[in-house]
């Protein structure tokens, strides 16, 4: 005959430990990073401002030369350009170009960057040595030489769609569209180098583990191997670097602009308002102290904002 326990003697189970999974952590960790947080805010105010901002401010084409060059006012709050061109309204415009300008080749570096680091690293071999010795090359070239080379000989097609967009599709706002997409492809061709090589690194390392030893062994083929296994596994430093680039290649915008090979007039960015700026600072310092200050405003959040990607991302720093 068998007596059960004392009731005091039962202990109840303790409660199971609910888990998370690995973007949670690195949210919650992202969370705290009070930098972090805050330039993800500005950039975020800062892109609402320059995607509505033209839609209750003055025209950027408005000119008013009797006004000209007028100290920021109530009616005018950042003041005016010597072409009596409200400032307000024309960093605005440029924000959006600035932005998209950023956006948009720094997709176009990511594109092509993961995708031929992720098949130098996992093919390796006489491949992998060709590959990359094309990214060495690549790498010897003036980043300047190679953009005037670029405008020089890809200046009549861009012309030819402009004109398209102006008699054929009746968009005269998208004027000078065809040099802003010369401009992608410059600052593209040359920012994904250093992609391929980051990819390539963890390509090397990741495709050693045991996983993908058993993705061959079931017969998978590379691309989906690639697709499917390796590259979700290299999304972290793909992420944060991503943010990084972004505000090199605003950088690099702003600087041919300031050269002249950027966003031509009457359209403007935050690279040419600074260009104009800097030419008249003596006489007029409003033209240079607000664009410069919202483009340094906007490196630094993104900047900060990349920091903090690395550090929520980083596995090693999870664990400490």
């Amino acid at each position: 005959m068998t007596t059960s326990a004392p009731a005091a003697l039962v202990t109840a189970p303790e409660p199971l430990e609910r888990g998370s999974s690995p973007g949670h952590d690195a949210w919650v960790r992202l969370r705290k990073n009070r930098l972090a947080v805050g330039g993800a805010l500005v950039l975020l105010a800062l892109s609402l401002l320059c995607v509505c901002g033209p839609w209750f401010a003055q025209s950027y084409q408005d000119q008013n030369l009797d006004l000209g060059a007028t100290a920021p006012s109530a009616t005018h709050w950042l003041g005016t350009d010597t072409l009596g061109r409200d400032l307000f309204a024309r960093m605005l415009y440029g924000g959006r170009i600035s932005i998209m300008v950023g956006l948009v080749a720094t997709f176009v570096a990511l594109t092509i960057g993961v995708t031929y680091g992720a098949v130098a690293g996992y093919v390796g071999g006489k491949t992998d040595m060709v590959m990359m010795r094309v990214v060495d090359i690549m790498y010897a070239l003036p980043f300047t030489i190679f953009v005037i080379l670029l405008m020089v000989f890809m200046k009549e097609p861009s012309e030819r769609l402009d004109a398209w967009l102006r008699n054929t599709a009746h968009l005269d706002g998208f004027q000078g569209f065809g040099n802003m997409l010369l401009l992608f492809a410059a600052i593209g061709a040359v920012e994904w180098l250093t992609m391929a090589r980051i990819v390539r690194g963890q390509v090397l390392t990741i495709k050693r583990m045991e996983y993908i030893e058993a993705a061959r062994a079931l017969g998978f083929g590379s691309r989906r191997i690639i697709f499917r296994h390796i590259l979700p596994n290299v999304l972290g430093p793909v992420i944060v670097y991503a943010t990084l680039t972004v505000p090199a290649v605003m950088l690099l915008e702003a600087f041919l602009s300031f050269l002249g090979l950027g966003v031509q007039p009457p359209m403007s960015s935050w690279g040419s308002l600074i260009k104009d700026g800097a030419e008249k600072m003596e006489e007029y310092w409003w033209l240079l102290v607000f664009p410069g200050g919202v483009f340094s405003l906007t490196l630094f959040s993104l900047n900060f904002l990349g920091d903090g990607l690395r550090d929520a991302l980083d596995v090693r720093a999870a664990k400490d």
